[in-house]
């Protein structure tokens, strides 16, 4: 019987950590210099100086796997020459948690609550049976849906692809992104940074939302104008914002986001390195296995969307 050939994966850059050899070896692969291999496993999510060095000199490279879901860095060098995947969907069940007690910390207060130094008076408002409208519908928004069900949330999704989704009252195509802000009671970012969304959010946008909106960001920074967003917060023109992601990132330290009561900031951890590295390792070795098989990679990237 013929013994089929293990799979030639290099790693990158230099010094890959022992979990990333690992999940290559567990999926069956062989590592292999940058020359002998025909897989690249790419793990600086903002090296993409690096990863372009090294796809000019080896042209042998005909798999690409990116590590994060947003590869806003990479798109430059994202074409059709080569498969290319990242880590779509594998941080959704995560991410989607910190999403949840974002919406809660800010519509039941707790932010302004936590300011304090003295015993106040009530606020906030219930997450039970609110409207939602969440911006993106990948893996993250699936995983946000099914946290969202026993709330009882009417919830708006607006996505790339019109397809039913369950617990879903509506899903609108992306150019209705606007009128999904119609009413609702909170908004959600959950969708890739490209062109077509960098500063989806901004002045405009804020001045059609409820006075008592929460928008909830745990996709990108730059999908908010954040000019606009203190304004916004300062005019009291919306309900507040809960923050994983900003513009500038990190914060600066004298930014005025920081000294508002009506925004929330935590910072870009709705995935910390704890969380991510299992489920990293896990799209590693199934795609690896798959890459073997010859069969369909998880996470693809499309070079004309963007991500």
């Amino acid at each position: 019987m013929a013994t089929v050939q293990a799979p030639r994966i290099a790693l990158g850059p230099a010094q890959a950590p022992e979990w990333m050899r690992r999940a290559v070896e567990d999926g069956g692969g062989e590592i292999v210099d940058f020359g002998q291999a025909e897989a690249l496993v790419w793990g600086a999510p903002r090296d993409a100086v690096g990863l372009s060095e090294v796809l000019a000199t080896n042209s042998s490279l005909k798999w690409i796997q990116l590590p994060f879901a947003g590869i806003e860095n990479f798109v430059h060098l994202v074409n059709s020459d080569r498969l290319w995947t990242c880590g779509k969907g594998v941080y959704a069940e995560p991410v989607a948690e910190m999403a949840l007690s974002l919406m809660l910390a800010g519509l039941r207060g707790l932010g302004t609550y936590a300011r304090r130094t003295t015993w106040s008076g009530p606020l906030g408002d219930n997450l039970r049976r609110a409207r939602v409208a969440i911006l993106g519908g990948g893996g993250i928004t699936e995983a946000l849906v099914r946290l969202l069900e026993p709330f009882e949330c009417h919830i708006t999704v607006v996505r790339h692809r019109v397809t039913p989704m369950e617990g879903v009252a509506a899903v609108w195509p992306s150019d209705r992104y606007a009128e999904a802000l119609l009413g609702a009671d909170v908004v959600v970012l959950a969708l890739p940074l490209t062109k077509q969304t960098e500063g989806i959010i901004g002045r405009h946008e804020m001045e059609t939302m409820n006075p008592h909106t929460w928008i909830i960001n745990v996709a990108r920074g730059r999908h908010i104008v954040t000019e606009d967003l203190v304004h916004a917060l300062r005019e009291g023109i919306i309900g507040g914002a809960a923050l994983d992601v900003t513009d500038p990132e990190p914060l600066p330290d004298n930014h005025p986001l920081w000294s508002l009561e009506n925004c929330i900031i935590t910072p870009h951890v709705a995935n910390t390195p704890e969380m991510a590295i299992p489920l990293l390792s896990e799209r590693i070795r199934s795609n690896v296995r798959r890459w073997a098989d010859g069969e369909e990679l998880l996470g693809p990237v499309f070079a004309d969307l963007g991500y």
